[in-house]
């Protein structure tokens, strides 16, 4: 097993810039937390949903708004406002603030921005900041800012102030958001980064997948049989080195980052996988790489569409090495798994593509 990886994210330079916070942080097995509606904070989630539903009365002709597309926005910028506190209101405490954008090079920025609400939102009169969960620049938040919660204020540090003027911004120039050139161009608009639009892009595709239940109308027998267990046990915890072929169990000490399972009970994602088969007749080796060698092997180069439900599916440090193995997912078809992700989540589907390194699959059924 492989230590974990952390990388900060850069600082944008149109509207808003990164929240200095480490988001897209790896851990144990390497998945990047998040890509769930789990991972997201309920008030946050709450304010997503409600921007969708008003953001047809100040831009009616944008098509294609959804909460996917505003959790993948503020996953990358403010990681939900995890860790603040979030009123029944909206009101997030204590505020989000982004890098001073005074020219130093702190935080990557080397341009100074003036002041433009004296302080009002950015809690200073010595340069420009971005702001709130969406990280708005108080000058971009003064032409889109909306109230959402009928206070006659439109705050930016209030979750569905912010969520609406997110949704408001992206849905300009009547976008029809369900094209994704044109989500493409909303996300540009909203920072001018290339590597920005492609990693907020990888999380609402998550996030998307993860919103639809599998459709398992033409799936039947030990498929279904092995997808049903699995889903049976979502909102189970993640214990490292948790689940057996009677279900869950306590893990043990301890995950490379030191994470103990031994006080959960619940699955790692092998567990599960072995849990799920066996009700199926199938007994599979404890580890993922183990559970490679097992079945008709689907190579990596042939991509996800060769899968199909019911397939384990592996992703690797080194793709086309086996041995470099470090998780296992069931495959639930429309691009999606089940997944005992990493310490600290729940099982859950999740996009197949929600971790790098997809080395192929198996098929045992």
């Amino acid at each position: 097993m492989f230590a974990a990886v952390c990388c900060a994210a850069p600082v944008g330079n149109a509207i808003s810039a990164y929240v200095a916070l480490t988001t897209g942080q790896q851990d144990d097995g390497g998945i990047a937390e998040g890509g769930s509606a789990a991972d997201i904070p309920p008030r946050m989630l709450t304010a997503y949903k409600k921007a969708v539903q008003q953001v047809g009365t100040y831009v009616p002709k944008c098509q294609g708004m959804r909460w996917p597309i505003l959790a993948g926005i503020a996953k990358v910028e403010s990681n939900h406002a995890v860790g603040r506190t979030i009123t029944a209101g909206g009101d997030i405490r204590p505020k989000i603030y982004g890098v001073l954008l005074n020219g130093s090079g702190q935080g990557g920025n080397t341009t100074a921005v003036p002041d433009t609400d004296n302080g009002t939102w950015d809690g200073t009169s010595q340069g420009e900041r971005a702001v709130g969960p969406f990280q708005f620049m108080p000058s971009t938040w003064e032409s889109v800012g909306k109230d959402a919660g009928g206070d006659h204020i439109a705050d930016p540090h209030n979750a569905d102030d912010a969520a609406l003027g997110a949704a408001v911004y992206l849905c300009g120039d009547d976008r029809d958001l369900t094209k994704r050139a044109q989500l493409k161009t909303a996300i540009w608009q909203y920072n001018h980064s290339a590597a920005y639009v492609a990693d907020v892009l990888g999380w609402i595709d998550q996030y998307t997948a993860a919103a639809k239940d599998p459709d398992l109308k033409n799936v039947s027998g030990k498929a279904r049989t092995v997808i049903d267990a699995a889903l049976s046990q979502r909102g189970v915890p993640y214990s490292w080195g948790g689940g057996t072929p009677s279900g869950p169990s306590y893990g043990i000490c301890c995950s490379p980052s030191g994470t103990s399972g031994a006080n959960i009970q619940g699955f790692d994602c092998s567990g599960l996988t072995l849990y799920a088969y066996a009700t199926a007749g199938i007994r599979l080796p404890r580890t993922a790489a183990a559970q490679a060698g097992v079945g008709q092997r689907i190579p990596s180069r042939l991509g996800t569409g060769a899968l199909k439900p019911g397939d384990l599916v592996f992703y690797a440090y080194a793709p086309g090495r086996d041995s470099t193995i470090y998780h296992v997912g069931i495959y639930a078809g429309s691009g999606q798994m089940i997944n005992a992700a990493r310490p600290g989540t729940v099982v859950r589907l999740d996009a197949v593509n929600a971790m790098p390194g997809y080395a192929g699959g198996a098929r045992l059924l």
